[in-house]
């Protein structure tokens, strides 16, 4: 039996992760269910400490999630976590646009906050590997 798989992006800020990411990748975030939410505090089964309110809606403080306007491919959930990032991914996200559009977006993302930190070539492959706005590295190729 296959399983299917989300990708979890630990965070300090992870809705404007989320919001970040769904602008890089052409994604979208995915609505967050507020009488739902709302709900679950009145009927004492969460806090009001477990909410927030990003762009003006009442969404879990815990996390957010992305998903391609493009089905099967696998959802990405940025979840707070109370530690800092403070070593190199051992996991990252592989961005593939094409050699004819690997250097349009690496300045489209650049302008969107993510930082290049350098590029590497292998045969006739290359990237860049730039990091997020919270620092996760993540390579366009």
């Amino acid at each position: 039996m296959a399983f299917d798989i989300q990708v979890v992006v630990d965070s300090s800020a992870p809705h404007e992760l989320a919001d970040w990411w769904a602008e890089a990748l052409g994604w979208q975030v995915e609505p967050q269910d507020e009488a739902f939410i709302s709900r679950m505090v009145q009927e004492g089964a969460a806090t009001e400490a477990d909410t927030m309110r990003h762009r003006d809606a009442l969404v879990w403080r815990l996390g957010a999630a992305i998903s391609s306007p493009e089905p099967g491919r696998p959802r990405v959930l940025f979840q707070r976590v109370p530690e800092s990032k403070t070593v190199k991914n051992r996991l990252h996200l592989d961005v593939h646009v094409g050699p004819e559009r690997r250097e349009a977006e690496i300045a489209r993302l650049l302008s969107l906050g993510a930082a290049e930190l350098w590029r590497e070539s292998q045969g006739p492959m290359q990237w860049a590997t730039l990091a997020d706005p919270e620092g996760n590295e993540f390579c366009v190729a």
